[in-house]
């Protein structure tokens, strides 16, 4: 064993399969460092390949053998065969390359890949033909490997050994004395390989020689070598080569086949040889990390079994087809947000499999991070802070670190190191919104939780643990803690009494959030509280009013047209909102086919033409109802009177009322009806006497002209009652007109022919009505204020006509 310095690297050197614990050498001296720095510093060995053959003594500062080092299973064919690792060490942080070259001993016997062979020589072969033989492997290197072959008995053949390129060596059967099938027709020799270690191993392989007859001539390749380049990510089925092989004879004796002789089992997987044209394919995927040249025998044979035989040398080129692999020697989680630019984060090793440039990887870490990869040696890094760090802002980084290659197409690797920084307290309770409105129902349960807000600080920890307080305000001369208390903690608010939302509807809490911390932070946010109306008011009906508990009595004429306006409920509601939208229904009706009710404009109005046979007295009752939640109502009853005259309107508004009145009075509207219906019957009276004066007066005209120059008329009296229906005259009517009360803001009321009653006959004995007091007189007393407003009416809009009309 031994040890020296080459540019900052320390090598050792160690036999092969030396025993656990075997010195190897003294790193502490060799680094110059003592125990104490080893031990403070953690040192600890890190392997690139992953497996560890070697161990740290720590306290004795030497390397000894950890596990079984096997120089042909760690490097094969490599040499020299090296180990690599790093000492690293922390406090500061630093890492020192150790390579141990792994020196081979003579372990392993010459092998070869089957225990036999069989060849066939046809007797005629003249001395100096050439017979390939197997090849023997040997996994030790130098002078340990295989050196030479020794063939027993050999009185008719010869070795012929040659070297190949690759500084292996290939053994043919050579030969020598002419063969004689009659004589001897098989010959069994015995074929050792030796190698050159000590002591010495060998191996052998029997050789069962079989002499043929009659074919003379074997096949030759064209070539004694083929040699062709393929890339490692080549497709399966690719042919790679062609080789060609002639056979002088003729007809069945130069028919030829190829097959491989003496291929190793990576090989046979990897390639396949077409018997019948010579083509070589690819079979399997290559890798050009795991072997980067086949070499392969390749044989001919024809129909006699004559054989000839040529090399095929397939090497691999590589393609960049490995990603870089990023290795962490060394790390740190946690960095405190006030540390220094420049401190060291962690260590990282990369590696690529590939070769050349597709093998030449750089690192760096994401773009606009507060971090920086500095190289110290060729594929180590460090990674170190770049400038000061703020928590606040980032309170964890994810750094992600990418390895390249220089391949075409470039391949890359990444790894992400979190990083967690620590807080300090230097920032304020922040809300969510820097005002709230909020919502609570009226008649609401005291104590009822309505809102809540929510505070975020940035910092963690006690900094950022957050407490509520109320601030102290008035509202309606009132505290507004006797209105809303704050959950401390959750920042949950609490109704500490009922609301009316008649009496309040909007108030306005100052709400504080202050953090942990030392000293306290704290920041306040304003919140608008409107109470919500609930529907716990009924409608008030403004319109009709009621008259000592009754409505006023509505009256229409038996003319009214479809879609006359009898009357308009009109209704308030306290609430608001939808809790005050009124709709109108129409709940019980006298007669369900005469009015219809405005849903939304409480409008009664006819729904067809009033009949004969509908009573004169019609009566409603009609809803009123809001759209809350229960929601609520209110009734009122509508009376209508359908009239001919004013008269019988009076009846129908004294049975109206009758209904709600006692005894007394319905004698005192009995004594007052009376007396208007007298005045109007003396009224009438008048009218009709001037009516009668004025027919004789001009029934007296004509027949003063009657045997004049005036020509006669024809004259049709009034009133003329045409016998047997089937003349052309035309009746004549009387018409009265009456309006309401409210007649200057509406339109007419009621318009309809005037009955008559008593007949009298006329000069021509037409029969005809005049009113009589049992027309006028209501069969019941009306109420005395509804009683002087229709006597008010009467004389001011009541308009007696008489219209006269005659047709042929």
């Amino acid at each position: 064993m031994y040890a020296c310095m080459t540019d900052g690297e320390v090598r050792y050197s160690v036999r092969e399969e030396e025993m656990r614990g075997t010195f190897i050498g003294n790193i502490a001296k060799d680094l110059g460092l003592d125990n104490q720095r080893l031990k403070s510093g953690r040192a600890h060995i890190y392997t690139e390949g992953g497996t560890e053959y070697v161990e740290l003594n720590v306290n004795k500062g030497i390397l000894i053998v950890k596990d079984r080092i096997d120089r042909e299973q760690i490097c094969g064919k490599i040499t020299p065969c090296l180990l690599h690792f790093q000492i690293v060490l922390e406090k500061p942080m630093e890492f020192h390359r150790v390579t141990i070259e792994v020196i081979d001993i003579n372990d392993n016997n010459p092998t070869f890949t089957k225990k036999n062979v069989q060849l066939k020589i046809i007797e005629s072969s003249l001395p100096g033909a050439l017979f390939s033989l197997p090849n023997a492997v040997d996994n030790d290197i130098g002078e340990n490997t295989l050196k030479s072959y020794i063939l027993t008995p050999n009185d008719r053949f010869k070795l012929k050994i040659q070297s190949q390129s690759d500084g292996s060596s290939s053994v043919d059967l050579l030969l020598d004395m002419p063969l004689d099938r009659e004589k001897q027709e098989q010959h069994v020799l015995l074929l050792t390989a030796v190698d050159g270690g000590e002591p010495q191993r060998s191996g052998t392989i029997e050789i069962n020689i079989i002499v043929l007859d009659a074919n003379d001539n074997a096949p030759v390749f064209s070539q004694r070598v083929y040699k062709t380049a393929v890339r490692e990510d080549s497709l399966v089925g690719t042919v790679l080569i062609k080789v060609n092989a002639t056979d002088a004879d003729k007809d069945i004796n130069g028919q030829i086949n190829y097959f491989f002789a003496h291929v190793t089992d990576s090989s046979k997987d990897l390639f396949e040889i077409n018997t019948d044209s010579g083509e070589i394919k690819l079979i399997g995927q290559l890798d050009y990390e795991s072997n980067k040249m086949y070499e392969m025998k390749v044989e001919a044979k024809d129909t006699g079994d004559l054989l000839g035989s040529s090399k095929v040398i397939i090497e691999v080129t590589d393609v960049n087809d490995n990603v870089p692999f990023i290795n962490l020697m060394s790390i740190s989680n946690h960095i405190g947000e006030d540390s220094l630019p420049g401190t060291v984060i962690a260590m990282i090793n990369v590696q690529d499999k590939d070769s050349g440039r597709n093998g030449k990887v750089s690192c760096n870490v994401n773009n606009n991070s507060p971090f920086k990869l500095k190289s110290s040696i060729n594929n180590f890094f460090t990674l170190e802070t770049e400038r000061y760090l703020d928590r606040e802002k980032v309170s964890q980084y994810n750094i992600t670190i990418v390895a390249k290659d220089e391949g075409e197409p470039s391949l890359s690797a990444t790894h992400i190191i979190t990083l967690q920084i620590s807080d300090v307290n230097d920032n304020a309770p922040k809300f969510e919104k820097q005002r709230y409105i909020t919502y609570i129902m009226e008649n609401n349960s005291p104590g009822s939780s309505f809102f809540s807000v929510r505070a975020y600080d940035e910092d963690s920890g006690l900094n950022s643990k957050i407490s509520y307080f109320i601030e102290e305000s008035k509202i309606n001369n009132l505290s507004v803690s006797s209105f809303v208390s704050v959950n401390s903690d959750e920042g949950v608010l609490y109704a500490v009494r009922s609301f009316d939302y008649e009496q309040l509807s909007h108030f306005q809490v100052s709400v504080t959030a202050k953090d942990r911390g030392s000293p306290p932070l704290s920041s306040s946010v304003i919140i608008d509280v409107y109470i919500q109306d609930q529907n716990d008011n009924s409608p008030e009906i403004l319109y009709p009013i009621l008259n000592k508990g009754s409505p006023i009595a509505e009256f229409i004429p038996r003319s009214a047209d479809v879609g006359y306006l009898v009357t308009k409920v009109v209704a308030v509601d306290k609430d608001s909102g939808q809790n005050a939208w009124l709709s109108y229904k129409l709940i019980k009706s006298t007669d369900q086919t005469l009015f219809e009710l405005g849903v939304h404009n409480g409008e009664v109005r006819t729904l067809r033409q009033i009949m004969d046979k509908d009573s004169t007295k019609q009566r409603l009752t009609i809803s009123v109802e809001d759209s809350g939640q229960p929601s609520h109502s209110a009734a009122v009853n509508i009376y209508v009177a359908i009239t001919d005259n004013f008269a019988m309107a009076l009846t129908e508004v004294n049975d109206f009322t009758q209904e709600k009145s006692n005894d007394a009075d319905i004698r005192f509207y009995l004594v007052l009806s009376l007396v208007i219906v007298s005045f109007i019957f003396i009224t009438f009276i008048i009218i009709l006497i001037a009516l009668k004066f004025h027919k004789w007066k001009r029934s007296k005209y004509f027949s003063e002209n009657s045997n004049g120059t005036l020509p006669v008329i024809p004259y049709y009296p009034p009133r003329y009652a045409e016998v047997g229906a089937t003349g052309t005259l035309c009746h004549v009517y009387n018409y009265e007109v009456c309006l309401t009360t409210d007649s200057g803001k509406s339109e007419f009321k009621y318009v309809k022919p005037m009955l008559q009653t008593p007949t009298d006959n006329d000069s021509n004995g037409a029969k005809t009505k005049s009113p009589s007091s049992s027309d006028l007189i209501a069969d019941e007393d009306l109420p005395q204020d509804e009683l002087d407003q229709t006597v008010q009416v009467w004389n001011s809009h009541i308009i007696p006509a008489v219209v006269q009309t005659s047709c042929t």
